[in-house]
């Protein structure tokens, strides 16, 4: 099999994982690994596959159908790769070797987790909303569960909209403390009206931190502005493009 391209994050050591974009899969498979657009969901299923066994070999995946929630399934067997019957959550967990926990992404952060010793990984599907609920929280509480020790848990946070190119209005600044203050910036002011810039990794990693997470690494991929790696919702939607694929995410335990 040639192999795939991923960027991986050092701080999660030699836990099999990778952060898989534009151009990560073998030239019989699309590079597009997120159902819902308009992509053939054969095709995609093929490409998840294809990207899991790379990754770990005899391994199935478990992805859930996301919804930019703070829930968490504890994952201890894999289901049907299907667009639908899949668990409703937005981050997973397991202590179950060969099962590879996949988050698709297209702006918002992909958070994997692991405890090498301990033997538990995490993936987190961390858009704002996600994040602002509580989503990262949760994923470290029910890795505990398992068994983890939050003081040993590395955290890598993959391709993710930079906050050069997130800009917000008001109602979405509105909807966070004064104690966030700091993830934001003065945008630009266009047409008279209001705008900053959000650092959405910046606040990810402070919510890791907050939560006694110690080992953090954000790989500053900016998902907007590098269109020949990473899918953008954002940068779609502004082109008027009819389809804004995703990227996946994987951990696993071999």
């Amino acid at each position: 099999m040639e192999p795939f391209e991923a960027l991986t994050a050092k701080a999660l050591g030699d836990v099999a994982h990778g952060f898989f974009g534009h151009g990560s899969t073998q030239k019989e498979c699309p590079d597009q690994f997120g159902y819902g657009g308009d992509g053939d969901p054969a095709a995609i299923r093929k490409s998840r596959a294809e990207a899991v066994r790379w990754l770990v070999p005899d391994a199935k995946l478990a992805a859930p159908h996301q919804v930019h929630s703070p829930d968490v399934v504890t994952v201890d067997q894999a289901w049907e790769d299907n667009p639908v019957g899949r668990p409703v959550a937005d981050a997973l967990v397991t202590a179950t070797p060969r099962i590879v926990l996949g988050i698709v992404t297209a702006d918002c952060a992909p958070i994997l987790f692991a405890d090498h010793g301990a033997g538990v990984v995490g993936a987190a599907h961390a858009g704002w909303r996600g994040a602002h609920a509580g989503v990262i929280e949760n994923t470290v509480s029910v890795m505990e569960a398992l068994g983890a020790n939050r003081s040993s848990i590395a955290a890598g946070i993959g391709p993710t909209i930079a906050q050069a190119s997130y800009e917000v209005d008001r109602a979405f600044l509105d909807q966070f403390t004064d104690a966030d203050a700091h993830h934001f910036k003065p945008a630009p002011m266009r047409s008279g009206l209001e705008r900053w810039l959000f650092d959405l990794p910046g606040y990810c990693a402070a919510r890791l931190v907050a939560a006694g997470i110690r080992k953090i690494e954000n790989l500053e991929r900016d998902t907007y502005r590098e269109s020949d790696h990473f899918y953008s919702y954002r940068r779609a939607t502004q082109l008027g493009e009819p389809n804004y694929g995703r990227q996946i995410s994987m951990i696993g335990l071999q």
